[in-house]
């Protein structure tokens, strides 16, 4: 489980294929400033919201293996040498939960259709999958590129948020642009409920 609250933004250092055929997978080696010294080998990371596993490290990087699903359902079939991604470690019991629970499985890819300054904020509007908009709601959270926020308004099969100068600078939010893809994962309270209710 993560909360949202991003701690590293880290940088794809090398990449090489695994597998063979429709089911090669890829191998990613990040750059990141976390104490790999703390880093156990099978330790989850969320990597911009998607759930990996920890398969070797060094002193300044970690590698993770990702399977051709997880390559064709997030933005990470995208990524090459230098991508930057939003990092955060599982979270331990007693952490502050600073954004809201957060399990790192991507729901969907959104698309960034239009951002404009908003006094010192940065106001975003991104399209979303129509199978998920009727779990986001205004003033509910959700997560972007692993990042927890809150949805200002719904409109169709768009939403907005506002992004304050911290999250600008502390994620790769600020250097996203018009078109640019994102992981969603929705609030999972809100799953739950449409579960309940027989939406789902």
């Amino acid at each position: 489980m993560f909360t949202g609250i991003i701690t590293d933004i880290g940088r794809l250092h090398s990449t090489q294929a695994t597998g063979a055929g429709d089911g090669e997978g890829r191998r990613f080696e990040i750059l990141s400033v976390f104490d790999m010294n703390s880093v156990d080998i099978g330790a989850s990371i969320s990597c911009s919201g998607a759930c990996m596993t920890v398969v070797e490290k060094s002193e300044h990087t970690f590698t993770i293996e990702v399977s051709a699903e997880s390559l064709s359902k997030t933005t990470l079939g995208a990524w090459v040498q230098d991508t930057q991604m939003n990092l955060e470690r599982a979270m331990c019991l007693g952490d502050e939960l600073g954004g809201h629970m957060v399990s790192g499985h991507v729901d969907g890819v959104g698309i960034l259709v239009g951002s404009a300054p908003d006094g010192d904020s940065l106001r975003m509007t991104f399209s979303a999958p129509t199978s998920l908009m009727k779990f986001i709601a205004p003033k509910g959270s959700i997560t972007i590129d692993g990042v927890s926020l809150t949805v200002n308004e719904v409109n169709g099969t768009e939403f907005g948020i506002n992004v304050i100068p911290h999250t600008q600078t502390a994620t790769t939010l600020g250097a996203l642009r018009d078109g640019g893809k994102v992981n969603l994962e929705i609030d999972m309270l809100a799953r739950y409920v449409a579960r309940l209710m027989g939406q789902e």
